[in-house]
């Protein structure tokens, strides 16, 4: 009796709600850290589209942020396991004829010159 009892107490209960649960669509993430939080934003970029908006912002602890690694890196092993390698070229990336298949990153600001 008393198991069953810890085992309630130790349960979380996690909502979502229809809005959160449609998602949001990104194929650009940018991260930055600093001495106390780790900061993803996610983005959506369109083709021919020279704008993108920051659709989520996620901030995290350095010990989260690694948790978040590690359980990223179980579930790309598991997936590569049952569906086989992640083509880490782009595999049909809008991006596939830059460099690593990613979008240019001047995010909007002034470039520099030599």
């Amino acid at each position: 009796m008393a198991d069953e009892k810890n085992k309630n107490q130790n349960q979380l209960n996690i909502e979502l709600s229809e809005e959160v649960a449609e998602g949001t669509y990104s194929n650009l993430a940018i991260i930055t850290h600093s001495n106390s939080e780790f900061v993803i934003d996610y983005v959506r970029v369109m083709p021919g589209v020279p704008k993108a908006k920051v659709k989520s912002r996620i901030l995290l602890t350095p010990f989260h942020a690694k948790r978040l690694l590690n359980a990223l890196a179980d579930n790309v092993r598991k997936f590569e396991s049952n569906f086989g390698p992640i083509d880490e070229n782009g595999g049909g990336s809008n991006f596939s004829s830059n460099e690593g298949g990613f979008p240019p990153m001047n995010f909007g600001g002034p470039t520099t010159e030599a």
